[in-house]
């Protein structure tokens, strides 16, 4: 994951996609889902701009940490954008 955060900020960087310098925050989550709901997941991902209009990224988050019965620590939680 190390690896991931680091070649896709500098990626970022690079290719000046940010106004300002792009920095991940600290942790990460990933979660699986099994081929049977692919159908679901793709729905999803097509609808997600409309969806969080009504629910935030980190909202959802965390309602995704509590749903898969998964510790988590603050710290860790993506912050608000301000």
């Amino acid at each position: 994951m190390r690896q991931v955060k680091h070649e896709s900020s500098q990626f970022i960087n690079t290719n000046k996609l940010t106004p300002t310098i792009f920095r991940w925050q600290e942790g990460y989550a990933a979660f699986c889902y099994s081929h049977s709901h692919i159908p679901n997941v793709i729905k999803y991902i097509e609808t997600q701009k409309e969806h969080h209009k009504k629910l935030t990224f980190r909202e959802e988050y965390i309602k995704l940490l509590k749903l898969f019965d998964v510790e988590y620590n603050k710290k860790y939680i993506f912050k608000n954008l301000e």
